[in-house]
């Protein structure tokens, strides 16, 4: 420390002083403002991304909601829509049942009335042949009742008898 002492010349003191207040005023005339605009420009343009950030955030926030709302807006229009087909399909096979169920009773009437005819038809037939046979053995009996001449005798005057005069 003696020795910067004892270097020490005033005139370069104030040489080196008078120069160093002048690059000072260089600096602040010339440097100074271009730098603190463009520390400043910097700070802006920070604060805006920081508030573009921050916005976006937001809107990332809303777009969720949003996504989330039509997510569960879908979902519910799925389960009406699925809700509304089960209805659909179990009324379609009610009415299918019921249309069967129809079809199946007019085809039993259909048969019970085939039947029924069928067997008025049958009894009809059984009708006419009892009726023929019983025909065919009266013949056969008269024939054989009437060959006898006594016999024919016989049946005119148990005939007369039951035949009441007024």
């Amino acid at each position: 420390m003696d020795i910067l002492i004892n270097d020490f010349s005033p005139g370069l003191f104030i040489v080196q002083t008078i120069l160093l207040l002048g690059l000072i005023f260089l600096l602040v005339k010339f440097a100074w403002k271009p730098i603190l605009t463009s520390l400043n420009e910097r700070e802006e343009g920070i604060q805006g991304a920081l508030e573009a950030a921050e916005q976006a955030r937001k809107e990332m926030q809303n777009l969720q909601a949003d996504n989330d709302k039509l997510l569960k807006e879908a979902r519910a229009e799925r389960e009406a829509m699925l809700k509304e087909a089960r209805e659909i399909k179990d009324k379609m096979i009610a009415d299918s049942k019921e249309q069967a169920q129809v079809e199946a009773d007019k085809l039993i009437k259909q048969a019970q009335a085939a039947i029924e005819s069928e067997k008025k038809a049958a009894v009809a037939d059984i009708k006419n042949q009892v009726a023929e046979l019983s025909v065919e053995i009266a013949e056969k009996v008269l024939k054989e009742q009437l060959a006898n001449k006594d016999k024919q005798l016989k049946l005119v005057e148990s005939m007369l008898g039951d035949v009441k005069l007024n």
